[in-house]
């Protein structure tokens, strides 16, 4: 779920020693993408899902920023937004 956050800043990282290059092995790589256990993941995961979200007419709550309202027909539709990180 969190290898779709655009990450904002330039983050390297080392090779993975299953991917280490042969005369290579002082290199590092960049993310180009967000990285599952970095700390920015969850947050830039959030954006892009707000983002989603509001590109479709679905509103943030203002009161709470994990909860979506749509209103069809006279009718709400809520969406509440949880991850269990734990």
């Amino acid at each position: 779920m969190f290898l779709h956050g655009e990450l904002e800043e330039e983050i390297c990282m080392d090779q993975p020693e299953e991917f280490i290059v042969p005369g290579k092995e002082d290199h590092v790589c960049k993310l180009k993408r967000s990285l599952y256990g970095l700390k920015q993941s969850p947050h830039q995961w959030y954006k892009r899902f707000d983002s989603f979200m509001m590109s479709h007419g679905i509103k943030r709550s203002e009161f709470d920023s994990c909860v979506y309202i749509k209103f069809v027909d006279g009718s709400s539709i809520y969406l509440l937004l949880y991850v269990d990180e734990c």
